[in-house]
């Protein structure tokens, strides 16, 4: 078998866990997992790590920026944020006028740019003293999340004929498109929900090298020599490969989690030894 990564374009309509148990079927392999979820109303990119050595190097794709393409539904509001909500056209304010294209894309530059504050919706997976938010807001419970910051790279205009706005958003991880869209119209002081979202980039990795979730095999998983290629990098002759097996440290300075590589392999995530200018296998394939 191939330990790697593999690329996604999912579907609207399946959850991200049908997508991993879709995956498992197909190759017939368990040990997959992914590098974040996409709602069900989303479509696009999922990287799902494929075998327990890819398992393994997950955590050092945490946090990845992603971008999205995003359509989001002037002059209403909704529960969820999104379409799948209980949806209220009735925000408009008396003597309201629909904002020029010029006012939205200054609110935009001024309010949605850069890092800002962002409460997450209370139908979300986030937890509250161990609860799932979206269990507690099911039930009609009251849901208090914290806002949090997080950080809008690119959050540029690709269309804009009210009620339609199309938006493409280049954003840090843990960021809420939904919450984005519902804030806009907020702000705008007319509602605004997410009518649709397609996410088209984790990191480097783009949607358009991605396969359909039905169409996979074995030859679409990228290698692990492939995924981490771009890693700090540390060679290690025989010797230290064998005592890094056997749970020793290797006299080497790193600045930061590397990757240690023999016989043109990748075999091993190092971090800091315990003393001073050692290096030690934090994790071993």
């Amino acid at each position: 078998m191939r330990h790697g990564f593999l690329l996604i374009d999912k579907s609207v309509g399946p959850t991200s866990h049908d997508i991993v148990g879709q995956a498992r079927r197909v190759l017939h392999e368990k040990s997959i997992g992914h590098l974040g979820t996409l709602d069900p109303a989303a479509s696009g990119l999922m990287v799902l790590a494929v075998g327990k050595k890819a398992l393994k190097v997950v955590e050092l794709f945490v946090g990845l920026d992603k971008e999205y393409e995003a359509a989001v539904k002037l002059g209403a509001v909704s529960s969820t944020y999104d379409r799948d909500g209980i949806i209220d056209e009735s925000t408009v304010p008396m003597g309201w006028t629909v904002p020029e294209e010029a006012i939205v894309r200054r609110t935009i530059a001024d309010r949605f740019t850069g890092t800002i504050s962002q409460v997450p919706p209370a139908h979300s997976a986030v937890k509250i003293d161990g609860r799932r938010a979206y269990d507690m807001a099911r039930k009609g419970q009251e849901v208090i999340i914290a806002p949090r910051e997080v950080t809008i790279l690119e959050c540029s205009v690709l269309n804009y004929a009210y009620p339609q706005l199309d938006l493409r958003i280049r954003s840090s991880s843990g960021t809420y498109i939904r919450s984005l869209a519902h804030d806009l119209g907020q702000v705008l002081h007319c509602g605004g929900y997410l009518a649709a979202l397609r996410r088209t980039k984790v990191g480097a990795w783009t949607v358009a090298d991605a396969v359909q979730s039905d169409a996979v095999t074995w030859s679409d998983v990228f290698p692990l020599k492939e995924v981490l290629a771009g890693l700090p990098r540390l060679d290690v002759s025989d010797d230290e490969y064998q005592n890094m097996q056997h749970g020793k440290d290797l006299p080497y300075t790193i600045d930061a989690l590397t990757i240690a590589w023999h016989a043109g392999l990748p075999v091993a995530v190092l971090e800091h030894g315990k003393q001073e200018g050692t290096v030690h296998a934090r994790k071993v394939f």
